[in-house]
């Protein structure tokens, strides 16, 4: 048994200081005062001396791990993200990737996964193949440009098979239903986002039947609205706002780049905070910071050749930091959108909060968001 001891545990509604949780078989067995802890008589003990205890990082858009393509070595991607609080991650494939690229790319994953080697990988994450080809970064690169075609996406569907735990799609490509249904076939509980889109309200209604519930980070590569003259228009971000069953994703960097200040506030105060999820999008893009733009400062976001922004270099926990920083959020709030509201939006009931019964993954953080400790399944990981 791991007993964390003089803890401050971070749950869903409020900071619960000087208290205790105990977990054992990988799961969390109890928590609550200092004042009730039971025996520890046997138990492994870490005292967290008033530190904040909260649920492990659950990171559902995250193509790389600290500078390591997961698909060029997903051991190592994923040891780093663990060690750096991510428990939970879904690695994350592109549409600039041919056919045959995402299917020998979806096995080099799925190798390391069902031989243990990568325990906190929980399946797929995957931008393809269906993007609208005017949007995203290293779109010169995009071979999906024709039309959707079941000769051409079956044999990606089968690679990832039921491990794909969201596709995103633009709903307004022809025949774009075809490829939901067929993906859902293989994998009945599987999610749908839309991303990299300009599709219309109706075109995204038209799937959420189909598990559409994840807008693709929110106000990035989402289309533009339609040029009526002085009339506003409505699009994808429109209705990732009015729908309720549609979380929002936020890449919130250091500056505010992917998502100015403003409008993670505006995002926080429509969605709520059970309907925001914190993602990392981390790449490993090289092209050279754009000669014009004000990008002073922002050091944890990358560009493709094209001088296009393309994804982060930044860790979950960076990201929640910056959103508590941009928005004013508190800690209980900023976990839900770290952890617990990624959980529920991609089907991982078991995790994502700290609660007697779930999964025991565990991050020790001081007040600045620095980490201190991480526990996966009720083990200690080494720093």
């Amino acid at each position: 048994m791991l007993a964390i001891i003089h803890a401050t545990l971070v749950l869903t509604d409020r900071l619960q200081p000087e208290s205790f949780v105990t977990a054992e078989n990988g799961v969390i067995t109890g928590f609550g005062a200092m004042k009730d802890c039971p025996d520890l008589s046997g138990a492994e003990v870490y005292d967290a001396k008033g530190l904040f205890v909260g649920p492990g990082l659950v990171d559902i858009h995250c193509h790389a791990g600290c500078g390591i393509w997961f698909y060029e070595d997903p051991e190592k991607a994923a040891a780093a993200l663990l060690k750096n609080g991510t428990t939970t991650v879904l690695p994350t494939l592109y549409f600039s990737m041919t056919k045959d690229e995402l299917v020998e790319n979806f096995a080099v994953i799925k190798a390391a996964m069902h031989t243990g080697k990568t325990p906190n990988v929980a399946g797929f994450y995957t931008e393809a193949p269906y993007m609208n080809p005017k949007l995203g970064c290293d779109r010169e690169s995009n071979p999906w440009k024709g039309p959707v075609r079941r000769e051409d996406y079956m044999p990606v569907l089968e690679a990832a098979g039921e491990d794909a735990k969201v596709w995103v799609v633009a709903p307004e490509r022809e025949n774009i239903e075809e490829f939901v249904k067929d993906a859902k076939k293989i994998n009945p509980s599987v999610r749908f986002a839309v991303g990299h889109s300009e599709a219309t309200p109706c075109e995204i209604e038209a799937l959420m039947p189909y598990g559409l519930c994840i807008g693709t980070h929110h106000t990035n590569a989402t289309g533009t609205l339609p040029k009526y003259p002085e009339c506003r228009g409505v699009c994808v971000d429109e209705c990732v706002w009015y729908h309720d069953e549609i979380y929002a994703e936020i890449i919130s960097d250091r500056m505010g780049i992917h998502v100015d200040p403003y409008m993670q506030r505006l995002v926080r105060k429509i969605k709520g905070d059970d309907r925001v999820i914190l993602i990392s999008d981390a790449c490993v893009f090289d092209g050279p910071v754009p000669e014009t733009g004000d990008y002073e400062g922002a050091t944890d976001i990358l560009f493709d050749w094209a001088g296009e922004i393309a994804g982060s270099k930044l860790l979950l926990l960076q990201a929640a930091k910056n959103f508590s920083k941009h928005t004013g959020a508190e800690m209980p709030e900023i976990f839900k959108m770290a952890s617990k509201n990624p959980a529920d939006a991609t089907g991982f009931t078991d995790r994502g909060e700290i609660k007697t019964g779930k999964r025991a993954d565990l991050i020790v953080i001081d007040g600045e968001y620095e980490l201190k400790q991480v526990v996966f399944e009720g083990k200690l990981i080494e720093a």
